[in-house]
């Protein structure tokens, strides 16, 4: 099952790093990842398998708030299924 995480707000050092670990501990693999800066804003996209994860997609989706939280950043997590739908053409 995969997932599409964003992370959006002021960019600082170690938002990937404390995301990346976020989702190890959670045996979450990223499959593809895209980051930028824009005007001082860190914008991150993320496919995550959460095939082999060790918590349910809602427990992650509540930690992954409050991880934004603590790091002063917006991070929503989606079903691939609904991401792509919400953005069809």
């Amino acid at each position: 099952m995969n997932a599409i995480i964003t992370v959006v707000g002021a960019d600082k050092v170690g938002i990937i790093a404390q995301v990346s670990a976020f989702l190890a501990e959670r045996n979450i693999n990223i499959e593809d990842i895209s980051q930028t800066v824009l005007s001082g804003n860190f914008v991150m996209m993320m496919m995550v398998d959460l095939s082999q994860g060790n918590t349910t997609l809602e427990k992650v989706k509540e930690d992954l708030t409050f991880l934004g939280s603590s790091l002063q950043v917006s991070i929503n997590l989606m079903h691939e299924a609904v991401f792509k739908a919400m953005h069809r053409i």
